[in-house]
């Protein structure tokens, strides 16, 4: 296909899997509304519907909850093709029913572009309205995610790190008690390779997860100290520390000063607790269970989301540099989502290896925003040759390219729209 012909096929999965105001991932594997995703769809539709764009976030902001969570799905119909459904969260903290915990916070960063890149004379006034529900989702975070102030954002299960089945997680999950849990049937495997998916105990356990934040209500101060799982992660770290400085932008763009200031407080705080995941014997900023103290031994695609963050000291960057030329002499296509040298890499098996288009874009703008722009433009390269040879799936293989997981993925699409086509770049340029 040409890449005109990619454009317009990805603009066409993101009006097909539009379901009135909010898009779904993919038919089928992902019936809902997953948060993050929504945030990446709308990059997408800003390339020719902004109006759209900015609706997509919102109708994700109806489901915020009242403590101010917004959480990582919204059951706005019950879908019997999704397994763990609402009945199994079992929650009752928001207007939609819904999961119990949160995704990834790239919201603020994209309301950030879509102010900076309007083309209706709206976005001031859609960001105006946004901005207090962005400030509760941010504090809900800062208190409850990082309850003992150590500037480090923890996750109470895989699911909320977005990066569900990554080796980081795999020592915490074992300490996981298997328990109350009824008898289920997964339906992702119904739709997709079991090889490409997280392994039954790994199941057994987000169940139990889920089992034990029912038990206390949700409630998110109960569920911080109790949760059976609870892991600092430089996934949600370095993306959250990124929407604050974008949120602080947005705050003294709109004129709040009383915000930014509470804002910039956040900043200095995670600035100073990102120290925490550095690890000194592998030189990457790497997760840290907060239940026990160890840090794990694996270099994930999160740790080069530093310079996304703004972390860019001079040794920070040159570990970087050299682990991304390390991997790169590994695998044709960058970036695995976790080192091809770890015992524990998988091509193939969902968070575990294969390449994602959405972290990739973050990865890149990060590097380029450091001054690195051959490393951004080789992963910019790579997403478009993936997609271009596997079209719109879910993620990679970084060995072959081939696509993998879901098909004609929405954010896949959107990443194309907003970065990786070639014919974006050349409009841009």
């Amino acid at each position: 296909m040409s890449h005109a012909d990619l454009d317009q096929t990805a603009k066409s999965i993101l009006t097909d899997n539009d379901q009135g105001g909010y898009t779904i991932p993919t038919k089928g594997l992902y019936p809902y509304q997953w948060n993050w995703d929504s945030v990446f769809v709308a990059l997408g539709f800003a390339t020719f519907d902004q109006d759209r764009a900015w609706r997509e976030i919102e109708m994700l902001f109806e489901g915020q909850w009242r403590d101010g969570m917004v959480p990582h799905i919204l059951f706005r119909k019950d879908d019997p093709s999704y397994f763990p459904g609402p009945s199994v969260w079992g929650t009752n903290g928001g207007p939609i029913p819904s999961s119990g915990h949160s995704q990834p916070p790239v919201a603020a960063s994209v309301v950030l572009d879509l102010v900076r890149g309007d083309r209706t004379g709206q976005a001031l006034e859609r960001a105006t309205a946004l901005f207090p529900k962005l400030m509760a989702w941010h504090r809900w975070y800062m208190t409850y995610r990082d309850p003992d102030g150590l500037g480090v954002i923890a996750v109470i299960h895989p699911w909320e790190s977005g990066r569900d089945n990554l080796p980081d997680w795999d020592d915490a999950l074992r300490a996981v008690e298997v328990r109350d849990i009824e008898p289920y049937e997964r339906k992702d495997t119904s739709h997709v390779d079991p090889a490409m998916r997280p392994h039954k105990e790994d199941y057994d356990r987000y169940l139990s997860i889920v089992a034990a934040c029912r038990k206390v209500g949700w409630d998110p101060a109960k569920v911080a100290e109790t949760c059976p799982f609870f892991v600092a992660d430089p996934g949600v770290t370095f993306i959250f520390l990124r929407a604050n400085r974008d949120l602080l932008a947005l705050a003294q763009q709109l004129g709040m000063g009383k915000e930014a200031d509470e804002i910039r407080g956040w900043i200095a705080r995670m600035e100073s607790g990102a120290k925490a995941l550095w690890n000194p014997d592998i030189q990457a900023h790497v997760a840290l269970d907060l239940r026990t103290g160890k840090q794990t031994d694996g270099i994930s695609c999160a740790s080069f989301l530093a310079p996304y963050a703004g972390l860019t000291d001079t040794a920070t960057m040159a570990a970087q540099r050299a682990h991304f030329d390390r991997m790169a002499s590994k695998v044709r296509y960058m970036m695995p989502s976790y080192d091809p040298e770890h015992g524990c890499y998988e091509a193939l098996r969902y968070w575990r290896g294969p390449v994602w288009a959405m972290i990739n874009y973050m990865i890149a703008r990060g590097f380029a925003e450091a001054g690195d722009p051959a490393r951004a433009e080789r992963l910019r390269n790579d997403t478009a040759a993936l997609i271009e040879t596997s079209g719109f799936a879910e993620y990679f293989s970084p060995e072959s390219g081939a696509g993998a997981g879901g098909g004609t993925f929405s954010w896949t699409a959107a990443i194309w729209l907003t970065w990786a086509s070639p014919s974006h770049v050349e409009q841009a340029a």
